[in-house]
C-alpha cells in the first residue's frame, strides 16, 4: 500500500488499508528492535525507529510515532512520568486549579514533549517518501484538561459550572490547533485526534454540548483528514460524531459488531479499528485474522487495533 491508498480510505474511496493512528508498540518489538521506551518517548530518532518498524516489521500500511498520551501535558509543564517498557507514561498531578491558571507558553512547540516528536515526523517523511502514510496525534482540550485540572474535578464542573467547561476548552484549544499544524508541517499527512469522552465519562448530552462544537471546529481548523479515537462503547453517539465533519472515527469494539458500527456511522464516515486489544493480547493469530476479515466485510476502510496495543501483545498476533 502507498500514501496515497490511506488517503483514498480516510475519503472512502475504497482499497484495503491495515493501520491505526494509536500505539504498535509492544515489549516484543522493543526487544526486536533494541529500541526501549522510555527512550522512545524522548529521542527522535529512537521514537522513528519504533513507528517506522509498524510499517517495515508489522506490514502496516501507516506509521504514527506519538506512543504517549502526554506530549501536550508535558508541554504545558506536567511533571510527567515516563514509564518504561511494561508501564506506559502517567501526566503525574494536576497543575491548574482554576481558568485563570491556564497557560500557554510561547515556546509550546520548542519544548521537548512537542519538539520530539515534531523531529520524528520530519525524520518519518524524509525515509518513507510515497509508501506509506504517517500520522500525528493530538489530544483535544477536553482530554487535555483531564491531565491539567484532575479527571474528577474536571468532570464536576461539566455538571456544576458549564460555562467554566467552556472556558476552559477555548483556552486549551490552541494547544490542540498549534501541535496539529506543526505536525503536519513537518509531515504528517493525517491528525489522530484523541479525546477520553466515553460514556462513563462524558454523557450524549454532554457530548453533544460540550465536544460536538469542539470537534466541529477542529475538523475545520486542522488542514489535513483528522481521526477521532473515543475509547469504550460509543454508539450513543457516533451519529453525533457524522455531523461534525471529521473524516474518520477509531472506534472500539466494545461498541459493537463492525456491521454494527458501519451501520451507526451511516456513509460519509470512515471507520478505523475492528480488532480487539484484549484478542490482541490473549488470543491466537488465526483468531485475529477471523476478527480483521469480518472488519473488511463490514466495510471498515482501515482495518487496526482498536486502540493503543498492551505492552505484551505478542509481536505474532500483531502480524496476524
Amino acid at each position: 500500500m502507498s500514501r496515497s491508498s490511506v488517503l483514498k480510505a480516510l475519503r472512502r474511496e475504497g482499497g484495503l488499508v491495515v493501520g491505526t493512528g494509536t500505539s504498535i508498540v509492544c515489549k516484543d518489538l522493543m526487544a526486536k528492535l533494541d529500541t526501549w521506551f522510555p527512550q522512545a518517548h524522548m529521542e527522535p530518532e529512537a521514537m522513528a525507529r519504533l513507528a517506522i518498524a509498524g510499517y517495515t516489521e508489522l506490514g502496516m500500511d501507516i506509521v504514527m510515532p506519538l506512543f504517549s498520551v502526554c506530549h501536550e501535558a508535558s508541554a504545558m509543564g506536567c511533571n510527567v512520568h515516563w514509564g518504561g517498557p511494561e508501564q506506559m507514561p502517567e501526566s503525574g498531578r494536576p497543575i491548574f486549579s482554576s481558568i485563570e491558571d491556564i497557560h500557554v507558553p510561547a515556546d509550546l512547540l520548542d519544548r521537548p514533549g512537542c519538539k520530539v516528536p515534531l523531529k520524528a515526523i520530519g525524520l518519518l517523511r524524509s525515509r518513507l517518501g510515497e509508501d506509506t502514510a504517517v500520522c500525528g496525534k493530538v489530544f483535544g482540550p477536553w482530554t487535555q484538561a483531564y491531565h491539567y485540572f484532575g479527571v474528577e474535578n474536571f468532570l464536576m464542573l461539566t455538571m456544576d459550572d458549564a460555562s467554566a467547561v467552556e472556558q476552559i476548552m477555548e483556552a486549551l484549544m490552541p494547544v490542540t490547533i498549534s501541535f496539529a499544524r506543526a505536525q503536519i508541517d513537518a509531515g504528517a499527512d493525517c491528525i489522530l485526534l484523541g479525546d477520553h469522552a466515553t460514556r462513563d465519562l462524558c454523557s450524549p448530552a454532554s457530548y453533544e454540548r460540550f465536544l460536538k462544537p469542539v470537534h466541529a471546529r477542529l475538523a475545520k481548523e486542522i488542514n489535513a483528514p483528522v481521526i477521532l479515537h473515543i475509547c469504550g462503547d460509543t454508539s450513543d453517539r457516533i451519529g453525533m460524531i457524522s455531523q461534525t465533519g471529521l473524516d474518520s472515527f477509531h472506534y472500539d469494539t466494545k461498541t459493537g459488531s463492525p456491521q454494527k458500527v458501519r451501520s451507526l456511522a451511516g456513509p460519509g464516515l470512515a471507520l478505523m479499528g475492528g480488532v480487539s486489544n484484549y484478542t490482541l493480547l490473549r488470543g491466537s493469530p488465526q483468531e485475529i485474522s477471523a476478527m480483521a476479515r469480518q472488519a473488511v466485510l463490514a466495510g471498515i476502510d482501515i482495518v487496526g487495533p482498536e486502540c493503543a496495543v498492551p505492552l505484551l501483545t505478542p509481536i505474532e498476533n500483531l502480524k496476524a
